[in-house]
This record gives structure tokens, C-alpha cells and sequence, in this order.
């Protein structure tokens, strides 16, 4: 077991410079600058530091070794956490010997979560642990270290994480489950490395098992020809169903009230059993804090439901220095099971880990006397690492106490401690039905399904007549679009304006998803959205800009189709009659040219059109794709000007004009063609 990245990557590193043949990478997120060394945080082995310059150097010094990378195919919503063009850095621009794939082979809504890497098919590191930035950390976690920045020499907070190095069989079997995810991946089936000789583990680790029963555990969600597994949750289930002392538990997230409900229904039948979850303090962004901040909430109060709350302790560990308190970000997936079952891998205690996302786990099964004592002082190594003590301390403190829980505040420093989790100030606040549904799903996203959840109409008491409903909406949108026209609201309609506010943004992480929200909260009040996508594409560049304005966009568009379907399609219905009923059919057929065509030649604000796209029988399919193309061609022509953005936004040419008269005639076009091939199709 390696507590922490630093170990991890030592271990790593060392393995994979006993390669001979084949080395396979499979994560949720891969960079290529990520510092692959151990706690030292240097090098002295003649390699690079970065792990995609070491990968090349690597396989340039060895014309036998092969290096195999599959990332997960990730969604928008975590592109302002990775690497720029992943694809490019460690496929197009690495030795030809370093294969890259791109896999999304997941449903809708589901990601890729395992962190998986196998040497040689005989050594295999599974857990939590991503071969990324804004990982590395030592398991002292001082409350400052030189080595923790990003690439950008921006501190970041201590970082605690668990990955587990196997050898023989098991490593063989997760070898097997990677060249499965490579072939699913619609790339070429990865072969089976040959025989090596020797060993690939790395002579400064020390094993903490031998010769013992090893089991995989993996959640697969349903999609294509694959079908679902669930073992993952099966497993949690099996494991809870067993404990007799002690349950310690270190996750991410805490959603699954299932599990919850499990080790509440085996506390009420051992009334020893005592139960420490260890957890990150909080969650930083709004969505995290409204869906896994309150679903932790949920997963709490199911022991204080079942009556067995004062033995179970939900904690996140501290770093203190001179009265100054720091929380170490927990990333780890562990969950130990009195002194006979050690379980590390991907696999958060949250709904999505149980049927949504891939996932896979390594369960130990410790059957003789040592086995059972090594993991004991595996857990005692986990406590004392947020204690700063030693595991042989937590275990005489842990039988002076009689119990765990009484053991932690005598094991406390002013340095170093276990600090209660407090989640009511963040998840008193219930994020959205839909958003929650998301965010944390236990089965993989249906799109269509979806939305016609969220635009469902509710059954409700009419007060008002069809008529007069249809004219207060309108009335409603037209005095949105008016506050922009006549109000004091007119100045961040103003380019320079709104650019010197974006400006703010640039260069957080967590700009994309600013955006995105920015885009679609200004979208329900009619906002001119041309304006913030030249904003947008000044501020973060021509490329990053359209992109970003792009999602944000179509973010925008989707929110208010879904509230044109809940609040008019029954009053439009009503008032039209049979006459609208057979234009929304004329509309359904033609989708993808109907909405283009609005688009490129808009008649009315983007968000009425939104919304009565939401009210009529456009199928959502027709409705993205139509956006998307309608808007090209603003985006083409903003593209190619770059610099001259604002100049085009304020004072365009006859130039400019007709550019932008060109392209939306080559896009009507295209959508045209588009719409007869997707025609067909439904035919068939």
C-alpha cells in the first residue's frame, strides 16, 4: 500500500524504468507535466522529471518498449482542470512506440474514473491516484512544501491519496481489464507483453503482503454491447454485512445512503462496532457543495435516524502552524474492515461510483494471524499519517482507550489532528432535483429522458386564461429585453465594460464553469448573446474564447428550451390548436434546417427563440445540433479577426458584412444536407 502520491510515484517510476516491454496507462486524468518522482522531488536517475518527457526518453533508450496511454474522453466541465490538448502533447507529439487514445466508451453523463497502470503485464498500481497535476504530496503533508505547485508555481493544499502495487496473478487480471477498456475504445487491440525475466518491482519498496487472495471489484455501466456491473456496490455491501469492531473509511465523497443504511442496520446488530469516516472538509465549487455536500448530509443522517450516531465519527484531517489551520484535501478510497479486509481502489462512496462511472477496486482478504496484523497496522498507518504518529503509537493508544474513537483525542497535536466535518452551512441548501440527477447519478444519463423530466408540465390550478398566460410571457421576455435597451443595465451591454469584468476571471480554474453559469443565468434575462460571445473570445482567446462561448452558448439554449417545454407547449397547444399541431410536425421534419436558419438570420431575442423552441415539437437532437450550426458562422467570422474583435463587434466593414453573408449561406447549406442525411436515417 503507498500512502500518498510522492510513494506512489517513486514506486512508479522505479517500475517503469525496469520495463521491457509494454507499459500501459489508464486514468481520469493523464499530464503530461506531471512530476513523476518520489519524496525526494528530484531525479538521479539521467530521466526527466515530467512524466511525458520521461515516457520519451524512456522508449527512445529501449526500441522494445512500448507505452500505451487511454484518458478518459473527458467532459467541458472539468477542461479548465486539464492539460490543453491532451491528445496533442502525449499522442501527436511523443515518439511514435507512445500510443494515445482518447476513450469515450461511457454513456452520457458517465466518465471513466479508474487510475490504473501496468508494467510488463506483471506489476499492476491501482487506487485513487492520477497521474496528474496538483497530486504530488508527501504523507508528512507539511503545512508548506516547495515541491507543491502546479506548473504555474501556484501553491496548492496538502493532498492525501492511497494506491496499491500488486504482483503476479492480480496484475495480470487488471492487465486484462486495460487491453478490454483499450479495445472498447475503438482503438487496436492491445497484445499480451511476453515473458519477462526477472521482476519490475521496485527494490526500495517493500511488500506488505505475499502469496495472499486478492479480489477485483469494478463498476461498468451498460452501453453498447457492454453490459452493466455492479460489483463495486455488491462488494461494499458484502464487506459492511461483515464487521464485528471497527469500520474505517477514507473517501472523497459520501452520497450512497444505501451503503449508509447497511453499516447502520450492522451497528444496530454489533453494538461494539464503531465507524470512522474521514473525508475532505468541504467542497469548493457550488455543485459540489449542493449535490455531494448535502448527499453527505443525507449519508449522516441515516445514523442518527438509526440511533447509533455516537459511534460513528465523520472528520477531515488538519495541518496547523503557528495557529494557522490548513485542510488536506482527502482523495483517497479506502475502506478497512476490522483487521481482515483491506479494500483500495477508484470507487467513492458516492451513487455514481455504484452504476454510473467504470470503476475498479483491489480487495485483500487477510486469513492468517500476519495477514490480519499487517492490516491492522495499515489502518494504524492511515490514523497516525493525520496524526503525525507513528502506527505503533495509534495501536497502543488505540488498546490503552479500549476503542478507536476514544483513542483519537488522545493521539491529537496542535500540529496535527482529525477535526469534525461540519456540512450544514453548504448542504442546507438542496441543489435542483435535476442537477442532483447529473451530478450524482446511479445510472447512466438518459439526454431525452432528462429533459423531458425537467420539462415535464406540472399538474397545477389554471388561474389564467391560455391567452392571457401566452401574453404575460411575452410581456415578461420583451420587458427583459427592454432593461437592456432603456435602463441603466445598458453599460454592461457595452464591450469595453463587460471585457474589463471578464478580465477577472482569466486565468482561474475555475473560468470555464464561471462562464458557462454566466451564460446561462444572463440567457434567462434576455441578455444579447453576441456581445458575451465577443467577450468571451477577447478574454480568453480566439480559440479557448469560442469554445468556452460555444458551451456556454448551447449551456444557455438548453435551460430555456427546457423552460419554454414546462411553462408554454400545453398553453400553446391550447390557444393554436390542430394548426399548430401540424406547423410543429412541418417544423419536427425540417429541425436541424429550422433552427439554423432562426439562427443565422435571427428574428426575435435568442432567448424567445429558445423558449418557443421549447414550446413547439422540435426534438431536442434537432434543436442542439441546429444551434450549433446556426452559430457557426459568427464564430467563423470572429475566429479569423482575432485581434480585431472589437473592432468588427463596434464598427464592421462591408468586409465583415460579407464574410459573415458568405458563411451563413455555406452553413445553411450544410445544415440542409445535414438534415436529408439525419432524415434518412429516421427513415430507415
Amino acid at each position: 500500500m503507498l500512502r500518498d502520491a510522492a510513494p506512489y510515484y517513486g514506486a512508479l517510476r522505479a517500475a517503469m524504468l525496469k520495463a521491457e516491454h509494454q507499459i500501459v496507462i489508464v486514468g481520469w486524468d493523464i499530464d503530461s507535466r506531471t512530476p513523476l518522482v518520489g519524496p525526494s522531488g528530484t531525479a538521479d536517475d539521467g530521466y526527466p522529471v515530467a512524466l511525458g518527457a520521461f515516457l520519451s526518453a524512456l522508449v527512445a533508450d529501449r526500441p522494445a518498449l512500448q507505452v500505451h496511454i487511454l484518458l478518459w474522453d473527458f467532459s467541458v466541465l472539468f477542461a479548465a482542470e486539464r492539460e490543453m490538448f491532451s491528445s496533442l502533447v502525449l499522442g501527436w507529439s511523443t515518439p511514435e512506440r507512445i500510443r494515445f487514445c482518447l476513450d469515450d466508451c461511457i454513456p452520457f453523463g458517465s466518465s471513466h474514473h479508474q487510475k490504473l497502470v501496468v508494467v510488463d503485464g506483471t506489476l499492476a498500481f491501482v487506487g485513487g491516484i492520477d497521474l496528474t497535476i496538483r497530486r504530488w504530496d508527501t504523507p508528512d503533508h507539511p503545512f508548506e512544501h516547495a515541491f507543491r505547485v502546479d506548473p504555474a508555481n501556484k501553491p496548492y493544499r496538502p493532498f492525501h491519496d492511497v494506491q496499491l502495487m500488486v504482483e503476479g496473478d492480480v496484475a495480470r487480471a487488471v492487465g486484462d481489464l486495460a487491453r478490454i477498456r483499450w479495445l472498447r475504445a475503438r482503438c487496436e487491440a492491445l497484445p499480451e507483453p511476453p515473458p519477462r525475466v526477472g521482476t519490475a518491482w521496485p527494490d526500495h519498496v517493500t511488500a506488505d503482503f505475499a502469496d495472499i487472495q486478492v479480489a477485483l471489484s469494478r463498476t461498468e455501466p451498460q452501453h453498447g454491447e457492454a453490459e452493466e456491473v455492479r460489483e463495486v456496490a455488491a462488494l461494499f455491501d458484502a464487506m459492511v454485512r461483515t464487521a464485528e469492531r471497527t469500520l474505517y473509511i477514507e473517501n472523497q465523497f459520501l452520497t450512497a445512503t444505501p451503503i449508509a443504511e447497511t453499516i447502520a442496520a450492522r451497528m444496530l446488530e454489533k453494538p461494539d462496532l464503531e465507524v470512522l469516516l474521514v473525508g475532505p472538509k468541504t467542497y469548493q465549487t457550488w455543485l459540489e457543495a449542493r449535490t455531494m455536500g448535502g448527499g453527505r448530509l443525507a449519508f449522516m443522517k441515516v445514523f442518527e435516524d438509526a440511533g447509533v450516531a455516537r459511534r460513528v465519527r465523520l472528520v477531515h484531517p488538519e495541518v496547523s502552524l503557528e495557529g494557522t489551520c490548513v485542510d488536506v484535501m482527502v482523495h483517497a478510497k479506502v475502506t478497512i474492515v476490522d483487521d481482515r479486509l483491506l479494500r483500495v481502489g477508484s470507487a467513492n462512496l458516492n451513487n455514481r461510483s455504484m452504476g454510473s462511472d467504470s470503476e475498479l477496486d483491489l480487495l485483500i482478504f487477510a486469513e492468517t494471524p500476519e495477514d490480519r496484523a499487517t492490516v491492522t497496522r495499515l489502518r494504524d498507518s492511515l490514523i497516525g499519517e493525520h496524526y503525525a504518529a507513528a502506527p505503533d503509537r495509534v495501536a497502543a493508544t488505540v488498546a490503552a482507550a479500549g476503542s478507536l474513537l476514544g483513542a483519537m483525542p488522545r493521539l491529537e497535536s496542535p500540529e496535527r489532528r482529525l477535526a469534525p466535518i461540519d456540512d450544514t452551512p453548504h448542504g442546507r441548501e438542496d441543489a435542483p432535483a435535476a442537477v442532483v440527477a447529473i451530478a450524482d447519478p446511479d445510472r447512466p444519463i438518459d439526454a431525452d429522458t432528462l429533459v423531458t423530466t425537467v420539462a415535464e408540465p406540472k399538474p397545477v390550478r389554471r388561474t389564467l386564461s391560455g391567452y392571457s398566460r401566452l401574453l404575460a410571457l411575452c410581456a415578461v421576455t420583451a420587458g427583459l429585453v427592454l432593461i437592456w435597451r432603456i435602463t441603466p443595465l445598458r453599460e454592461y451591454t457595452d464591450v469595453a465594460t463587460l471585457r474589463a469584468a471578464a478580465e477577472e476571471l482569466n486565468g482561474d480554474p475555475l473560468a470555464p464553469i464561471y462562464v458557462i453559469v454566466a451564460y446561462m443565468v444572463l440567457g434567462l434575462f434576455a441578455f444579447p448573446i453576441n456581445i458575451a460571445i465577443i467577450v468571451t473570445a477577447m478574454t480568453f482567446g480566439t480559440v479557448l474564447g469560442l469554445f468556452y462561448a460555444a458551451v456556454g452558448t448551447l449551456a444557455s439554449a438548453l435551460l430555456t428550451y427546457a423552460i419554454g417545454a414546462t411553462v408554454g407547449k400545453g398553453t400553446i397547444d391550447h390557444i393554436l390548436g390542430p394548426k399548430f399541431a401540424r406547423v410543429g410536425r412541418r417544423i419536427r421534419d425540417k429541425g436541424i434546417f429550422a433552427v439554423a436558419a432562426i439562427r443565422m438570420m435571427p428574428v426575435a431575442p435568442f432567448t424567445i427563440v429558445n423558449l418557443m423552441a421549447g414550446a413547439s415539437h422540435i426534438r431536442l437532437r434537432d434543436y442542439a445540433i441546429g444551434t450549433l450550426i446556426g452559430l457557426a458562422p459568427g464564430f467563423m467570422v470572429i475566429a479569423p479577426l482575432g485581434g480585431q474583435i472589437a473592432r468588427v463587434a463596434t464598427n464592421p466593414t462591408s468586409t465583415d458584412i460579407a464574410i459573415l453573408v458568405g458563411l451563413s449561406l455555406f452553413w445553411l447549406a450544410v445544415s440542409w444536407g445535414l438534415q436529408r442525411v439525419l432524415s434518412r436515417l429516421s427513415n430507415r
